[in-house]
């Protein structure tokens, strides 16, 4: 359905202001199950929707479920929304997200972020209590947005006609969510934003690093009004850019705000309130300022240009966060933010040429992270394929199937696809599904409280950079730094990150019931992760090179101590070229793979050709997928398998393998001569013998193993073994192995060319002979290479008696002078053959 011709809805197509688009929305949904709201920058506040719609009768009873796709922003929403109606958050306003709920028993609208959403519906598929679910910022595309979006659609087709479904974003694509929506009405409400100037970079190779931005800040310091709005791609990078800034305006009254997810909330409190008077703020923020929050004050933008998001590879099954350039539309979200209250600048950090090339927009999550949360929750809602429910973009195929297969791995699907107990234990815990398999192995290992600590740790990564350089990559350091939320040798660990990772950790050590027990537990880091990354388990290659079970190659920097351990297992890998860097891993021994790991280790005999020894050699190995832990001489193995292994070596090093006497030589030209003439008689082509060696070579092979054991062998009798007796028959008559020629010798047919057999033989023994010898019974004329007394070719003919008839006296005139003490009759047909020299006198 395309809602611009749809004649019933042509007029919300208008934009209008947030006054007069809210009693519109209250009359479109009492009509309507579901409607979308296309809210302009600076529209106005967008969380007066909820409270409009709070009184309308089809809500009575019910509460309204706001999702807002960031925790900062959920937080924001909330308090706003608190303080219109005179309350504090909790009473009718409240908000639930991961460790942090404020919800009361007269709580009507319940602000949430995406995860939390997932978890309720998972929880109560119908959403009872809810009679309105509002997307906020749908545009962001987040993961759980789409999941909790297409959730809510089957909930609503079939257990739910009375849920309302609500979507609201700036910049959203309307259409596609409409028509998913059943034809939704759309509605456009108009913005209210001021000029905003955008200067950019002179030349594409100006430096863009975290001192030309802290230079950038300096310079709309100097030349600009108003608070400053850095957007910077992560943590890290704003922790750097703000030590560089202190330093460059010390003594100046400016307040420098960084603004991040992690962040206390008194810290992003501060970020968000209006400077002192006589004070400037400067806002370092990731991309979470570009929608959702009003950041107090801003009229100056200076945009970084980048962005970190989660990328997924299937070709290694390896997650990672990747910095990317923005896109149009979140360069231009960015830029909007310097317009809200009155005109304002935005410094762009690239050149008008490259503005010119950035992408129209960034592809939704579901098409490029890790699929594992969102196989485990579909299980968990019943479905056992993505095609069962709605999508406005569905999973890809590839990576969903590989998601299914480590869930699977890991014991939380079944092999029909179907959640497992496990499984469903794994998802309660609301944790990456290969964390929560990690702390669940855990538990009954006494070693929970360390795995819940690593489980935090691991879900926030970007956020525990060091303040300054960069700590090792052994995983017991960090643990270590974390918990006393102090210094490493390399850098100090940011308080505020540890702190929070210890407080989730506890969380989960409450929730699931794990006392403490000390902390003596630090060296099972290794065994931890291999529970929750078994793909990851490297085995040391040397010089700081590793396989990984998965059959990739790693690397780690030689300078770290983890280098030189056999064996590790990582946590974090960066995925870039052939082999991947390992950032963050611990040390695992051997002997702990075998005894808690031993489900992944399988015992293998391989029987198989060694060249050096030339021989069959069995070997058992021990492997843990592509790594082998273990080797050692096998038993002895069937008769079947060494003959097996024998062929493969003499496939390998060639048929020459055998011992192959004259006789058997001249037995594969004649039967060579033999297949070229007549149909039926095998080929034995050296490629064919090949191709064919366990058909004709196995039943004479068995109990040998080297080839010093095939040296016993009778080739001649294995070939003659191809044939019946027929043609065995057949064969002496038809390609006899000599002919016997006038002087009475014997002299063997050469068939290597089958098809011009040939008699060498000196031209005396044939004194005599009117004719061509003939071979299959006449059929065909052998090829006569006359001989000269000493063996040298001096004629090839088929036709024998023109050769004594034409040529014989042009050779013997040669002969006779080079060959004195032999006869050369005038007539050789009337002189007698024989095999030697005149007779002495």
């Amino acid at each position: 359905m395309e809602i611009e011709r749809d004649r019933r809805y042509t007029w919300l197509m208008n934009p209008l202001p947030i006054d007069e688009i809210i009693p519109k929305l209250q009359s479109v949904l009492r009509k309507n199950n579901n409607a979308v709201l296309v809210a302009a920058p600076g529209a106005g506040k967008t969380t007066r929707v909820p409270l409009a719609l709070l009184q309308e009768p089809w809500l009575a009873g019910k509460k309204i479920i706001l999702l807002e796709p960031r925790r900062l922003a959920a937080r924001a929403a909330a308090r706003y929304m608190a303080a219109s109606v005179g309350e504090r958050v909790g009473e009718t306003v409240g908000y639930r997200m991961r460790n942090d709920t404020r919800i009361g028993k007269t709580t009507r609208i319940e602000v949430v972020t995406e995860g939390v959403l997932t978890r309720m519906l998972l929880e109560d598929a119908a959403l009872e209590g809810a009679g309105l679910v509002i997307f906020d910022e749908f545009h962001e595309r987040n993961l759980h947005a789409d999941l909790g979006f297409t959730f809510c659609l089957q909930a609503q087709a079939l257990l739910r006609d009375d849920l309302r479904l609500l979507v609201m974003s700036a910049t959203l694509a309307a259409e596609p969510v409409a028509t998913l929506l059943g034809g939704a009405p759309v509605l456009a409400c108009a913005g209210r934003v001021h000029p905003v100037e955008t200067r950019f970079l002179p030349n594409r190779h100006a430096d863009r690093s975290e001192y030309a931005v802290a230079q950038k800040v300096c310079e709309a310091l100097r030349n600009d009004a108003g608070d400053i709005l850095v957007f910077l791609p992560g943590a890290r990078e704003i922790r750097r850019t703000e030590k560089i800034l202190r330093e460059l305006i010390a003594g100046q009254p400016v307040l420098i705000a960084p603004l991040y997810g992690s962040l206390p909330q008194s810290e992003q409190d501060r970020a968000l309130l209006p400077a002192a008077k006589g004070e400037r703020k400067v806002v370092l923020a990731t991309s979470i300022a570009e929608t959702s929050l009003t950041v107090e004050g801003v009229q100056i933008v200076i945009d970084g240009g980048f962005m970190r998001v989660p990328r997924f590879s299937p070709r290694t099954g390896m997650s990672h966060l990747e910095t990317i350039p923005v896109s149009r539309a979140a360069a231009d979200q960015r830029r909007g933010r310097a317009g809200r209250l009155g005109p304002g600048v935005c410094y762009r950090m690239w050149t008008e040429q490259e503005d010119r090339n950035l992408a129209p927009d960034h592809p939704p999550e579901i098409a490029a992270v890790d699929l594992a949360p969102l196989a485990l929750n579909l299980a968990v809602w019943g479905a056992t394929e993505p095609s069962e429910l709605s999508w406005l973009t569905p999973p890809p195929t590839g990576a969903y199937r590989q998601a299914c297969e480590v869930l699977r791995e890991l014991g939380a699907l079944a092999e029909n696809g179907r959640i497992t107990r496990h499984g469903r234990d794994m998802a309660a815990l609301g944790m990456h599904p290969r964390l929560a398999h990690m702390v669940l192995k855990a538990i009954p290992l006494q070693l929970g409280e360390l795995a819940c600590e690593l489980a935090a740790l691991l879900s926030g990564r970007d956020s525990l950079r060091p303040l300054g350089g960069a700590y090792a990559a052994d995983l017991r350091s960090v643990i270590a730094a974390v918990r006393s939320a102090g210094a490493t040798a390399t850098g100090a660990i940011d308080p505020a990150a540890a702190k929070r990772i210890n407080d989730e950790a506890n969380r989960w050590k409450r929730d699931l019931g794990i006392k403490h027990g000390g902390h003596d537990d630090i060296a099972a880091c290794g065994l931890l992760l291999s529970f929750a990354y078994p793909d990851r388990i490297a085995q040391r290659k040397g010089a700081g090179r590793f396989l990984l079970k998965n059959g990739r190659g790693a690397v780690l920097s030689a300078a770290q101590p983890l280098a030189q351990e056999p064996y590790l297992v990582a946590a974090e890998l960066d995925d870039a070229g052939h082999e991947s860097r390992i950032l963050l891993a611990a040390p695992i021994a051997a002997e702990t793979l075998a005894r808690y790991r031993g489900e992944l280790i399988t015992q293998d005999t391989v029987v198989a050709w060694d060249d050096a020894a030339q021989a069959v050699r069995a070997r058992t190995f021990a492997r843990l997928g592509a790594i082998a832990l273990a080797e050692a001489a096998a038993p002895d193995v069937g008769r079947e398998e060494t003959a097996a292994a024998l062929m493969q070596g003499i496939a390998a090093n060639g048929l020459d393998m055998l011992p192959w006497t004259k006789a058997a030589h001249q037995l594969l030209d004649r039967l060579r001569f033999m297949h070229a003439r007549e149909a039926g008689w095998p080929d034995v082509s050296a490629e064919t013998l090949l191709a064919t060696l366990p058909d004709w070579l196995s039943p004479y092979v068995q109990g040998m193993k080297s080839r010093s054991d095939l040296q016993k062998l009778s080739m001649a009798a294995i070939i003659e073994n191809m044939l019946t007796w027929e043609q065995r028959r057949r064969l002496d008559e038809y390609a006899p192995t000599h002919i016997v020629v006038p002087s009475g010798s014997r002299i063997p047919v050469d068939y290597s060319d089958p098809s011009a057999p040939a008699l060498f033989v000196r031209i005396q023994e044939m004194f005599g002979q009117q004719d061509t010898p003939r071979i299959a019974r006449g059929q065909v004329p052998v090829t006569l290479h006359l001989l000269s007394p000493a063996q040298r070719p001096v004629q090839v003919t088929q036709d024998l008696a023109n050769f004594w008839r034409s040529t014989y006296f042009a050779v013997r005139k040669d002969l006779k002078g080079r060959y004195p003490k032999h006869a050369w009759p005038d007539n050789p047909l009337l002189a007698t053959a024989t095999r030697h020299a005149k007779p002495r006198r």
